[in-house]
């Protein structure tokens, strides 16, 4: 098993643009959208406790076709997520 390693989440308030290249890293099949194992541990890099159901309840509140995974037009309730649950600053959401 290789170790990857990540860059940290950038402080302060975020763009949405920020905030989505941050969360591509964790992206481990690149397809673009995020599952929830991949946001549990983008979760667990930033050291939250209970990064499994903090990552379960994000994916239940942004996957809105229930496929098991965030992109598209479900990103901009990953990001309502973030800001509402994690406590992250997103700013600018632009076309999100």
């Amino acid at each position: 098993m290789a170790f990857m390693r990540y860059r940290g989440l950038p402080q302060g308030e975020l763009t949405a643009e920020e905030f989505w290249a941050w969360l591509g890293q964790f992206d481990a099949d690149h397809d673009g959208r995020i599952s929830r194992e991949e946001l549990q541990r983008a979760l667990q890099s930033l050291n939250l406790w209970f990064a499994s159901w903090k990552a379960r309840e994000g994916l239940r509140a942004a996957d809105a076709d229930r496929d098991g995974a965030v992109g598209g037009a479900e990103v901009g309730q990953l990001f309502a997520f973030a800001q509402r649950q994690l406590g992250i600053k997103i700013t600018q959401l632009g076309s999100y």
